[in-house]
């Protein structure tokens, strides 16, 4: 119980610094569905990693998907520190893989291509960026510090440092390692 508590005090640290919007801890944790998202899913995982508990875990799951709008299969492997900004509309499906200090916006994927067993669902490594209405799609690898544009169609790998936007996806180069929104100025380059 501890280190949940430990996490939500972390995630709600971390929202302060990510989100300009964001105005203090209360209203995080009151009015944040990402987070309420995630939260949920830290405890169904935990149940989910109990054969036993699998039933209950896939509830909650549901439950938190009709409460926020966020659907994340208790099987996922999610790090810390992930930010689901608006949350509406988020899927992550049940193999996939998220690393630490992850920003997913509303409306993005991370699903499958088949209904087969094993890997079928995304891997995005620490400090991924996914934007609005992107979709990450079969067992692909998106390495750290990478960027995927707004309603970007991802079904191959995507190196580390990239950006890749479009339908389907392509590379249009790497991510700045200032502050700078990157994906803002590749999205013009590539709308010109």
């Amino acid at each position: 119980m501890r280190a949940l508590t430990r996490g939500v005090l972390e995630d709600l640290r971390m929202v302060l610094e990510r989100d300009p919007a964001a105005r203090s801890k209360a209203e995080i944790l009151c009015t944040y569905p990402g987070m309420h998202a995630v939260w949920a899913y830290r405890v169904a995982h935990i149940w989910w990693g109990r054969p036993p508990a699998r039933l209950a875990a896939r509830i909650l799951s549901q439950l938190a998907r009709r409460a926020t709008g966020v659907d994340i299969h208790p099987a996922a492997r999610i790090g810390r520190r992930l930010f689901i900004d608006h949350g509406t509309g988020v899927v992550i499906g049940a193999t996939a893989e998220v690393g630490e200090d992850v920003t997913i916006y509303h409306g993005v994927t991370l699903g499958g291509r088949a209904m087969s067993a094993g890997k079928r669902h995304p891997t995005l490594g620490d400090r991924v960026m996914v934007g609005a209405g992107a979709k990450v799609l079969g067992p692909v690898r998106v390495g750290a510090d990478a960027k995927i544009g707004a309603n970007a169609v991802v079904v191959t790998d995507v190196p580390d440092g990239a950006v890749a936007v479009g339908v389907p996806a392509r590379l249009t180069g790497r991510a700045p390692a200032d502050d700078r929104d990157p994906v803002d100025q590749h999205l013009i380059d590539y709308m010109i």
